[in-house]
């Protein structure tokens, strides 16, 4: 069976609301949560709560779901040494069943934070210098690192994670899937391109994870998918243009987009054709499921469900009631993400 999540999104509800939706999630069978990790909103219509103090409150009100970041940025607004901090500190309250998502970051957040946004290639550098750190203190080690970018002497986890948490990179294109293979542990992607994309990137990240003696069968490959589970399609993509319209822009991840009224401003130029595009939008649970078979066969072993509403209870009942069920007899035999518990 394909493992099934559920994006969760800070952008759009105040914490307490989406904690109470976190809980629901789990209730209605989704047996994965990852949450953005977010300064400032994509629009000022949002908002933008602090995604360490949300996982914990989620972690103490859950029991099976497995939960992280998706994704977090190490690099410039957090120093690498305090994300791994915050992940084994996360992972006493949800012990086999923390991940870390990692990426490079949007200048929307960073910039803002911080007043510095590196070429990608510098992000990308100082991100696998990150990952460095991360991972040798996750495992124990008292690190004494001298990198390019970042220091340590004689660091230390004194609160170690009680198990093992996987180290999930975004990928958003192909060759984000080269170094996603050699650093990570998984990767993580956005759903909605052409399907030579992903065979590329998953082709990519493959080889890449093969060169350094990793077996890619072992590692989780997440994708994000929009959809919308109601007969209210335009009052939906609305919701999506109103939140989420500025990360329909490629672009923007890379350029100098400092504000979330500047990210709304360029979103602008994203109408409902495109939103349809990227995702599914419909009442009919039949194409939610052929939608998620187009990515099963790809080689996606978690598929991730971002709905924008209107009504984020309706659609975590829904889905679990109609669609999940049907997407649970997918062929694919996944990698999971995380230890699935059965524990009450």
């Amino acid at each position: 069976m394909v493992q099934l999540g559920w994006k969760a999104g800070p952008e759009q509800y105040a914490p307490v609301d989406l904690l109470n939706y976190a809980v629901a999630a789990e209730q209605a069978g989704f047996e994965l949560m990852e949450v953005s990790d977010h300064f400032h909103p994509w629009s000022e219509a949002g908002q933008a709560a602090f995604t360490w103090t949300w996982l914990g409150a989620a972690a103490s009100r859950t029991n099976r779901i497995v939960l992280g970041p998706g994704v977090t940025c190490p690099i410039l607004r957090y120093h690498p040494t305090i994300i791994a901090q915050a992940a084994a500190t996360l992972s006493h309250f949800a012990p086999n069943r923390t991940i870390l998502g990692l990426g490079t970051g949007e200048a929307l957040n960073e910039f803002a934070a911080t007043g510095a946004w590196p070429s990608y290639s510098q992000r990308r550098d100082r991100l696998a210098e990150a990952i460095d750190i991360i991972r040798g203190l996750l495992n124990g080690e008292t690190l004494s690192y001298d990198g390019e970018f970042y220091q340590t002497c004689k660091a230390k986890l004194y609160t170690p994670p009680t198990s093992k948490i996987p180290l999930i990179l975004s990928a958003l294109s192909p060759h984000g899937g080269l170094f996603a293979g050699r650093y990570g542990d998984g990767l993580i992607t956005t759903g909605g391109k052409k399907p030579e994309i992903y065979q590329e990137l998953l082709k990519n990240f493959e080889e890449s994870a093969r060169a350094v003696g990793k077996d890619p069968r072992a590692m989780p490959t997440l994708v994000e998918l929009s959809v919308a589970y109601t007969s209210d399609i335009d009052a939906a993509i609305q919701e999506q243009l109103k939140y989420w319209a500025g990360t329909y822009v490629p672009a923007l991840f890379n350029q100098n987009v400092y504000t979330p009224a500047m990210s709304a401003e360029n979103g602008e130029i994203v109408g409902a054709d495109i939103v349809k595009k990227t995702g599914c939008f419909s009442p009919n649970p039949d194409d939610h499921v052929k939608f998620a078979q187009q990515y099963v066969d790809l080689g996606f072993s978690c598929l991730v469900f971002h709905s924008p509403g209107p009504d984020q209870r309706a659609f975590l009942e829904g889905y679990g009631r109609d669609v999940l069920p049907r997407l649970r007899s997918l062929s694919k035999q996944p990698v999971s993400v995380g230890q699935r518990t059965t524990q009450p």
